[in-house]
């Protein structure tokens, strides 16, 4: 769609370009008429050229306009289409997250269809953990520890924050115990607090908590 727009505005830039070019210099000069694509020409030529600089401009601007509205809706879509890993990723702040599943060779399973409810706690909610923790979670020997941690926060289905709204719920989670979810004021997940909420990705919805919750 973009190159064809893109062809379509050129076409029409290049023909007031033609247009302008082929007037003669005689007529330019104040001519009595002059022949333009079969039409008998006749007028003041110095009126006609200002006239021809102004739609010219006009033209410009809509091709810009037009183009950069087509870069800008294109970009919010490729922002809007990213899986879960991918946007917590781009996030910038769930780098000990993103660590963490790529030891526990989760990231296929979270770059799947689902699609997942996603409680991710931020590089704060991790620094927050006894020191050693995390260090120790991501040993090679301890990858099923690491798998357990990771999946409890991890819901089947896709769960948006208005599903739970003035209720508490036992939700199961893919690692197989349940976590107490309650949305009676905010919503909060085993104690820890939703601070940002319903981030929709392409296979889900991420929910960010301030806290890491442990099975």
């Amino acid at each position: 769609m973009t190159k064809i727009l893109h062809k379509n505005l050129t076409t029409i830039s290049l023909r007031f370009h033609i247009f302008a070019i082929i007037i003669p210099a005689d007529f330019r000069d104040d001519s009595k008429s002059d022949i333009l694509d079969g039409t008998l020409v006749n007028g003041h030529a110095k009126q006609l050229n200002h006239q021809l600089e102004f739609t010219m401009s006009i033209a410009k601007t809509i091709k810009g306009a037009i183009l950069g509205s087509v870069i800008a809706l294109g970009g919010i879509a490729s922002a809007k289409a990213a899986d879960i890993v991918d946007t917590a990723v781009s996030a910038g702040s769930f780098n000990t997250l993103v660590a963490a599943v790529q030891a526990a060779g989760l990231v296929d399973t979270l770059k799947g269809d689902g699609p997942f409810t996603v409680f991710a706690p931020t590089d704060d909610a991790f620094s927050a953990l006894p020191e050693g923790t995390v260090e120790d979670l991501l040993k090679p020997e301890n990858k099923e520890k690491l798998i357990a941690v990771l999946t409890y926060h991890v819901v089947p289905g896709k769960v948006m924050s208005g599903d739970v709204s003035g209720k508490m719920l036992s939700v199961a989670t893919v690692q197989g115990s349940n976590v107490d979810v309650n949305g009676m004021s905010g919503v909060s997940v085993d104690g820890a607090n939703v601070i940002s909420a319903d981030i929709e990705t392409t296979n889900g919805v991420i929910h960010v908590i301030d806290q890491v919750i442990l099975p």
